[in-house]
């Protein structure tokens, strides 16, 4: 019997997001302090956590003032994880969108380079030494 090409098995792994994962020590808490502190280090999680907390805390005194307490903090509770949770899509998606355009880019300038390469000698008015 044959054996599955490499090349199959190469072309779909080259194309999804590297995963970044680091081994856990063993203990649950110790490894979410760790993951606690380097939460900073996640694009948009920064500004989109300080947008929901905002939002959470603003809607949550704004029902306080109307609700009890309780429907106060399921107000808030609600209003960040929408609000975070959107905030970081939004993020996500101009980066996304960013890095297509600096491939497009960075695909393009050969091109660019050779065409200028190609079109200087002809061009009219600029002569050589």
């Amino acid at each position: 019997m044959s054996e599955p090409s490499s090349e199959v098995t190469d072309s779909t792994h080259t194309s999804r997001k590297p995963i970044y994962q680091k081994e856990t020590t063993g203990s649950y808490m110790g490894d979410v302090k760790e993951a606690a502190k380097r939460i900073g280090e996640i694009p948009c999680a920064r500004n989109s956590l300080l947008s929901g907390i905002a939002s959470g805390a603003g809607i949550g005194v704004i029902r306080g003032m109307t609700a009890g307490a309780f429907v106060a903090s399921n107000w808030a509770v609600g209003t960040f994880l929408l609000v975070s949770a959107g905030t970081w899509t939004i993020c996500q998606k101009a980066r996304e969108d960013e890095r297509r355009k600096v491939q497009q880019v960075v695909e393009q300038m050969p091109k660019r380079f050779a065409k200028q390469q190609e079109t200087s000698p002809d061009a009219p008015g600029i002569t050589s030494a």
